[in-house]
């Protein structure tokens, strides 16, 4: 997801958006772990995907 995206939500769907990407984030780390991931890319992508979300959250004032 782009930044510009990111953006773009407001904080509700933000925070929606940011526990929906964690949860997967989770999951793909459960099926690397049992080797059934096909692209470990994926996971580096989804924690940026992540880390964004958060970094956007605290600039709007959606997390302390």
């Amino acid at each position: 997801m782009k930044i510009r995206e990111v953006r773009d939500l407001n904080l509700d769907e933000l925070v929606e958006k940011e526990k929906k990407l964690v949860e997967e984030y989770f999951k793909l780390q459960f099926r690397h772990a049992t080797g059934q991931l096909d692209s470990p890319a994926s996971l580096r992508n989804l924690r940026r995907d992540v880390a964004r979300m958060k970094t956007v959250l605290r600039h709007k004032g959606g997390l302390k």
